[in-house]
């Protein structure tokens, strides 16, 4: 039993690491445990054949000045790299044609998105009252705001692209605070928008830009830096069977490792792994105690990762393309990576990802290889005029428990989160089962813990 290691945080994703990256800076005693031989978490960058790209997320967005802070921090040690120009532009397919995403007037009042009473409804918008209803689905808020072609051709792709999720299910208030914060707050999401640029801003939350960026070589770099910092003595990769127990007024964290049972005494545990997990680590508390938790829905999702040698189909200069699910494919979407960030393919290359799954599709993201290759290929062939099929790179990575749905049972979750550390001092459960599922907000969750500690 060792007194060395007053804290254990359990997994090195980026919730982990950060959190530890703080603690070592203020020099408290801490290590990580990790089943992977790996850290990161999902985070997992490959290099091959001149293509570089991701298992899991591609990009993240500068939404907090936790996210500033952290890259000041490790500027030495990483390439922090904004993604092109080309990213601002975001189609939407509709009756299988691509079609760019308004960003201005004149483009909202001729995009063929949306229907003409919609286009004049939107007028009203600043002028209808708040919602009432705090679980209200995103889906009837939209109606009631913006119509249905908005909710079809514009919010329905959006939350494929975050949460491959379904719209009539996810709850705002939990789901996209901020959005839900501009209606409570201003009464309007266009009032409210415009107001909230108008308001003054701390020095701090300027550099907060809402820019895309990835790090150049891959995001696996920032978990690399992460890792370099904490050091190798705080990090134990490889490790199985994590269990907790109460010991006194402190916990025992045993795991099993190269044959042997090793324990360590602690004053906290930090838990960053998935609300399925809970029940193993934390016998002591019980299933049913961890049942709100527990019951949290996750999409599966498949990632398919696409690199051509040479590209000759349509050209690729956006952030990406969304299909609406009223469109009826087989992919939610596709990211244009070789366009985002530079270096991802070889010149005159392409490499993209597609998305396969989500809620509203599940058991397609099981699919075997040869099935997920023939829908890629006929998207592609179809959507980007590919005249031949001969791919440089072809993964498939399946991530059964990909995004975390924020549904109306999520305000459960929390209190069952806050009823167990405050009858169990000392444990914290953190993330993506509260706080958001984005990089922006585990780096958020994880200094806001570690600055508790």
């Amino acid at each position: 039993m060792s007194d060395n290691n007053k804290v254990v945080i359990i997994g090195a994703g980026l919730t982990g690491l950060v959190t530890g990256y703080y603690l070592k800076k203020r020099n408290i005693p801490f290590v990580i445990l990790e089943r992977k031989d790996r850290v990161g978490g999902v985070i997992n960058t490959y290099r091959q054949k001149g293509f570089v790209f991701e298992e899991g997320p591609n990009s993240g967005v500068v939404s907090n000045k936790e996210v500033v802070e952290l890259f000041e921090d490790l500027k030495e040690d990483i390439d922090v790299e904004p993604a092109n120009s080309v990213s601002k532009a975001r189609w939407i397919l509709k009756n299988g044609k691509w079609h760019a995403l308004p960003s201005c007037l004149i483009s909202a009042v001729t995009t063929p998105l949306f229907t003409l009473k919609d286009k004049f409804g939107i007028l009203g918008e600043p002028f209808r009252k708040p919602g009432t209803n705090p679980n209200e689905t995103l889906a009837d808020m939209v109606r009631r705001r913006m119509g249905n072609s908005f909710l079809d051709y514009a919010i329905d792709p959006f939350i494929l692209g975050i949460y491959s999720g379904d719209p009539e299910r996810l709850v705002p208030r939990f789901a996209l605070p901020k959005l839900y914060n501009l209606e409570q707050k201003y009464g309007s999401f266009i009032g409210g928008a415009i107001k909230k640029k108008r308001d003054k801003t701390a020095e701090n939350d300027k550099r907060v830009t809402k820019d895309i960026f990835s790090i150049r070589g891959g995001l696996s770099n920032l978990t690399k830096a992460l890792y370099t910092y904490i050091g190798i003595d705080n990090i134990v990769l490889d490790c199985n069977n994590v269990s907790v127990s109460r010991d006194n007024e402190n916990y025992n964290v045993s795991y099993y490792k190269d044959g042997n049972t090793e324990n360590i005494k602690a004053s906290k545990v930090i838990s960053t792994v998935g609300g399925y997990a809970l029940p193993d680590i934390f016998k002591f508390i019980g299933k049913k105690n961890l049942q709100p938790i527990t019951n949290l829905q996750y999409a599966q999702v498949a990632q398919v990762v696409v690199g051509f040698q040479q590209w000759k189909g349509s050209s690729l200069k956006a952030f990406g393309g969304l299909i609406p699910h009223k469109e009826r494919r087989n992919i939610l979407g596709v990211l244009f990576l070789s366009s985002l960030f530079k270096r991802r393919s070889p010149d005159g290359g392409a490499l993209l990802s597609f998305f396969v799954g989500g809620v509203r599709n599940q058991k397609l993201a099981l699919a075997d290889n040869e099935t997920i290759k023939e829908i890629v290929q006929k998207e592609l062939e179809q959507l980007f005029d590919l005249p031949e099929w001969n791919p440089r790179i072809f993964k498939v990575y399946r991530h059964p428990y990909a995004i975390p749905q924020y549904y109306a049972d999520t305000e459960q979750r929390y209190e069952c989160i806050n009823n167990l550390q405050q009858q169990y001092d000392g444990i914290i459960l953190a993330g993506n089962i509260r706080d958001g599922i984005g990089m922006a907000d585990r780096i958020k969750q994880a200094k806001q813990i570690a600055f508790s500690i």
